[in-house]
């Protein structure tokens, strides 16, 4: 409560009058008892609270776009593991009883939700789907009529880009149907990511089926699912001869970029399969190159990606095992 009081009184008196509003009236009566209690705001105090108060907004931005994992994996590298912990259970109870209803969904019983989500709109199934585990939510969408699945799985894809409000209301909907079925501590994880990770689950030629439809509609999306159905760290499952197919492909310089902040194993698994000079002339390109841009690391990566699918459409490598695991830097 020190804290909200610090912070409204660094925010002003306009926009603390905006917030204030929002609140009920016991809130605003204890606020304004320790507001009045404060002598003096320090220069430390002040950039103390702002700087938590900022860490919570992108917390809560990375769950509601990436859900708590991929929150969990950002906010653990940025902050540290307890940290990261501390922030994410301010952000859970931000989030309120409407997100937390959607946690039932993981002990469900799979056929009741089966029955309970053919009866439902689309974009009503894409919420519940994006707060499901990849294998749960990829046997429900198997579940669905052929020509509902790829409308489904484009909209789990695009639910960052839906108004918070819409899917504040859905949920509280979908929140008091579910009651029935169960109590659940599941977190959530929706978007792009989901769907490619639900669609690694699917038996290849349904996935490719559906990845078809959404491509005929929305090539762009299709092309991001297909991306991230083989991210840049599964090339630790490709194997030594398909690896050194890869690397006759690829420039080494963009190898080298691409290589920056990937793990030790993966280094390794490329290492083995060159020749010693190789693998000696990488690892001193590599030293030599420095600090590099997050953004020109991820560009190599992608054009590693692609070169990786273009050797699977040539039938050169196959990829069927490689996206069997999920693997996290």
């Amino acid at each position: 409560m020190q804290k909200a009081a610090v912070l409204m009184v660094i925010l002003g008196e306009d926009t603390s009058a905006g917030v204030l509003r929002e609140l009920d009236e016991d809130e605003v009566q204890r606020i304004g008892r320790e507001i009045a209690s404060i002598p003096v705001i320090t220069s430390d105090m002040a950039e103390d609270v702002l700087s938590e108060f900022y860490q919570m907004l992108v917390a809560q931005e990375y769950v509601l776009k990436g859900g708590m994992d991929y929150a969990r994996k950002i906010l653990v590298n940025a902050f540290g593991a307890d940290h990261a912990r501390r922030l994410l259970d301010q952000v859970t109870k931000m989030l309120g009883s409407d997100g937390a209803s959607f946690y039932a969904l993981q002990k469900a019983d799979p056929q009741q939700l089966a029955n309970f989500i053919h009866n439902e709109h689309p974009q009503t199934i894409a919420l519940i789907l994006s707060h499901l585990g990849s294998k749960h939510a990829a046997n429900l969408l198997s579940s669905l009529p052929i020509e509902l699945r790829a409308d489904v799985a484009m909209r789990m894809a695009n639910l960052d880009q839906i108004s918070p409000e819409i899917v504040a209301k859905i949920a509280s909907v979908i929140g008091q149907k579910l009651r029935s079925l169960g109590e659940t501590s599941r977190e959530a994880y929706g978007g792009v990511r989901a769907v490619a990770e639900m669609f690694n689950c699917l038996d290849p030629n349904e996935s490719k089926e559906i990845l078809e439809s959404i491509e005929s509609g929305n090539p762009q999306l299709g092309e991001t699912i297909r991306h991230l159905m083989f991210v840049f760290e599964d090339l630790i499952r490709v194997d030594a001869s398909g690896i050194r197919e890869l690397l006759a492909r690829v420039d080494r310089k963009v190898l080298t970029v691409a290589l920056k902040g990937t793990s030790d194993a993966l280094k390794a698994h490329l290492f083995q399969a060159m020749s010693q000079r190789g693998s000696e002339m990488l690892k001193e390109d590599m030293e030599a190159l420095g600090q590099v841009k997050l953004k020109e690391v991820e560009t190599a990566q992608q054009q590693v990606i692609a070169a990786v699918r273009l050797l699977e459409s040539e039938g050169v490598i196959n990829l069927g095992d490689a996206t069997s695991d999920q693997y996290v830097s």
